[in-house]
């Protein structure tokens, strides 16, 4: 079959015009490249959020265990009740949360249980209702040996090596641990990948007892 010279001219211009066309193209790249950038832009604003937090919690944390170790020691004779350096300790924190733009949680001072030693803890544990939730541990005889005042008290404020071997110092630890609510594993889903990630921000702070 022999085409004729103008359709001939026809079927190339066509075929250029369908060769340069990379409408499809661009639709094909962008709904590639979409799930891609929607997990990079949500992970940007989770750990950038996170680390706010973070931020946040340690400066709260810090504050309350100085306020609780400036406080005399007088009031630390019952344990099982809540003493006043405790609940000024705790009230800062709420104070501190309102001031930071983050919810209390509804923790009170009823919500406490004594544990080793000088030591209270207040939980108020997250559901799947109310996702908010926050544990603070508050040590008022936390102890740690003459030169490891450098290692970082962990979460649980739990004095650090055995009583009596050496000179201890005894100080003040506060821990906070807040629920956060992560975006970012939800997301990676739609790479086929998971991401396992803390539930809770949480942060420690010591400080030597003045009185």
């Amino acid at each position: 079959m022999i085409l004729k010279p103008h359709f001939r001219n026809w079927l190339a211009g066509l075929a250029r015009r369908i060769w340069r066309d990379d409408e499809a193209a661009q639709l094909v790249e962008f709904a590639v490249s979409l799930p891609l950038l929607v997990v990079f832009v949500v992970g940007i604003f989770d750990f950038s959020g996170a680390y706010t937090l973070k931020q946040k919690l340690t400066n709260i944390a810090r504050d309350s265990a100085r306020a609780a170790a400036a406080d005399p020691a007088t009031d630390l004779t019952q344990p099982a009740t809540i003493p006043a350096s405790v609940s000024d300790a705790l009230q800062l924190v709420k104070n501190y949360l309102y001031a930071n733009q983050l919810s209390d949680c509804g923790i009170t001072q009823g919500l406490y249980t004594s544990g080793p030693g000088l030591t209270w803890t207040f939980t108020v544990t997250p559901t799947s209702s109310a996702p908010c939730g926050i544990t603070l541990i508050i040590n008022r005889a936390y102890y740690f040996p003459v030169g490891a005042s450098s290692q970082p008290a962990i979460v649980n404020c739990q004095p650090q090596g055995p009583p009596g071997v050496q000179v201890q110092v005894i100080s003040t630890c506060v821990s906070i641990q807040y629920a956060y609510q992560w975006r970012f594993g939800r997301v990676a889903s739609l790479l086929g990948a998971t991401a396992t990630l803390p539930s809770n921000i949480s942060a420690t702070a010591v400080a030597m007892n003045e009185n």
